[in-house]
């Protein structure tokens, strides 16, 4: 955003304290959440689409309320977070051991690779017919499904950054005589943290959408529980309070996520 602003003639917006620039910024960012509740305000006070199919935004704000008050949204979403972050350690776990084993080894990628990515094409989702007959439809399943969802970006990216670790940073511990593993501690991992940051983020993001799906089709409790109840019942303000909440926590934990990266790679711009 500040690139395209400065090369629209707006270069002074450079020169702002940096608490201003962040603040025009955010503002920027609100623009289109803030036109699209104004439509649908809008198509509900003419009565554009019936209440019954978009209900009005301080009806749908009402019913959020009344479901925390009630506990039943804090229940539904710890259940899904609690889901997730198993799901997604599994998954990354088993992803950056893939991924460095087969970025390190020529041997390990030729043997791993090809059935990986065949493992890779098939849909996160197309796996539950399979593992319902296999394991059921409890937790299991859901964790299964959320750290297939994690694995394999993570594994993909890992290898990537691995790969594309420069030549000369490997000559340079070669000349300090570094140990295999103090060159893959100090030299192949901080280079490659990056691309692996980058798959963690996708993979989070994935084993989010995988929870989100499984539940849809095989759950009692969790927020894509909530989705597929509001549906049944015709109560369109739950399934959009779900939606909602659905898409604020998978923005909260990208972001963290995009602050811890940056927090691990603070010694780009201490100089070190």
């Amino acid at each position: 955003m500040a690139t395209y602003l400065e090369r629209s003639g707006h270069d002074g917006i450079k020169d702002w304290p940096r608490y201003l620039r962040g603040l025009l910024f955010s503002l920027l960012a609100l623009l289109l959440p803030v036109l699209l509740i104004s439509v649908w305000w809008l198509a509900c006070a003419r009565g554009w689409l019936p209440e019954q199919i978009l209900p009005a935004p301080a009806y749908v704000l009402q019913t959020g309320r009344d479901m925390i008050a009630s506990g039943e949204l804090l229940y539904h979403a710890a259940v899904s977070l609690r889901r997730v972050i198993f799901g997604f350690a599994i998954g990354a776990v088993f992803g950056l051991a893939l991924g460095i084993a087969m970025g390190l080894s020529q041997r390990a990628e030729d043997y791993i690779k090809p059935l990986f990515l065949a493992f890779a094409q098939i849909p996160t989702l197309g796996w539950i017919p399979l593992l319902m007959l296999l394991v059921g439809i409890e937790e299991t399943l859901k964790i299964i499904i959320i750290a297939k969802g994690a694995l394999v970006p993570i594994a993909l990216n890992t290898f990537s950054g691995i790969r594309n670790v420069p030549g000369k940073y490997i000559e340079v511990g070669k000349a300090l005589r570094f140990s295999r593993w103090q060159t893959l501690r100090l030299i192949v991992l901080p280079a490659a943290v990056p691309s692996i940051f980058t798959g963690i983020r996708y993979g989070l993001t994935h084993a989010w959408t995988s929870l989100v799906g499984v539940e849809l089709l095989a759950s009692s409790e969790g927020l894509g529980y909530l989705l597929v109840w509001g549906r049944q019942m015709f109560w369109l303000d739950t399934v959009i309070v779900a939606m909602i909440v659905i898409g604020l926590i998978g923005f909260a934990m990208d972001k963290g996520l995009s602050g811890a990266e940056v927090f691990i790679q603070r010694w780009k711009k201490e100089g070190l």
